[in-house]
């Protein structure tokens, strides 16, 4: 547990001091504002319509959610690796799984102040007399943060394969998009094949999981454990990858 404390706090402390992510963080939130701004206009002042529209009903939400945990996991072994750094790393007192945990709830952590600028917005719009849907906005909130953890354990994955930082991004990137239309593509195809992919895709439909249930305002224990097992599996390979690093080296 001290070893994971330990990895933890030096992967949050690194983040925040990490240009690249307070790039990240300053252009998520300034297109989140300027999207909420256009989207309250849009649709006439709708408040929890505005807040879907962020929280996962557009193009621009899935754009970060498929782009940002990629980039921010990209260093998080593949730099240590480049650098023979994970080596040193491995032959601690900690073991592969902290290790992979730790540096993947520091991501999570940022992605997690990221998307808290959203109930902000609708602290905003209470204090000006319009008051939005505290458990609908709490539960698109604790969506986005999952979400956000589910890539963040593939760019982990994508990580722990690759020793270019700018690889693992790439494959981070290929891998979430590549979960999150697999279950429009999977329709297409037959035969046995396209029935496994099929059977595979509504097992893995992330898309699904966040309208049913987070983005209506309805809390289903079944979604929150869909996120959590999908990316604990995820979390599994990479600390099975760093396992076979260690065996390698």
């Amino acid at each position: 547990m001290n070893g994971f404390s330990a990895i933890l706090r030096r992967e949050v402390t690194g983040l925040f001091l990490t240009p690249l992510a307070w790039v990240l963080l300053v252009a998520a939130v300034s297109l989140n504002g300027f999207l909420c701004v256009a989207a309250l206009m849009g649709n006439g002042g709708d408040v929890d319509g505005t807040f879907n529209f962020l929280l996962g009903s557009s193009g621009a939400y899935w754009m970060l959610m498929i782009t940002l945990p990629p980039l921010l996991t990209m260093r998080s072994i593949s730099e240590e690796l480049k650098g023979g750094q994970l080596e040193f790393l491995l032959t601690a007192p900690v073991t592969d799984g902290a290790v992979v945990l730790g540096k993947h709830l520091a991501v999570v952590l940022f992605l997690a102040v990221l998307w808290s600028v959203v109930p902000m917005y609708g602290l905003v719009l209470e204090i000006q007399g319009v008051s939005p849907d505290w458990g609908q906005l709490g539960l698109g909130y604790l969506g986005a943060v999952l979400v956000s953890a589910l890539f963040a354990a593939l760019g982990m994955v994508a990580s722990a394969m690759s020793s270019t930082p700018l690889l693992a991004a790439f494959l981070g990137f290929i891998f979430n998009i590549t979960i999150l239309l697999l279950p429009m593509g999977a329709g297409a195809l037959g035969g046995t094949i396209g029935g496994l992919v099929k059977a595979l895709a509504n097992k893995l439909n992330v898309l699904l999981h966040l309208q049913t249930s987070f983005m209506r305002g309805a809390l289903d224990s079944a979604d929150i454990i869909f996120f959590v097992a999908w990316t604990g599996l995820f979390l599994f390979a990479a600390t099975r990858i760093v396992e076979g690093r260690r065996m390698w080296s």
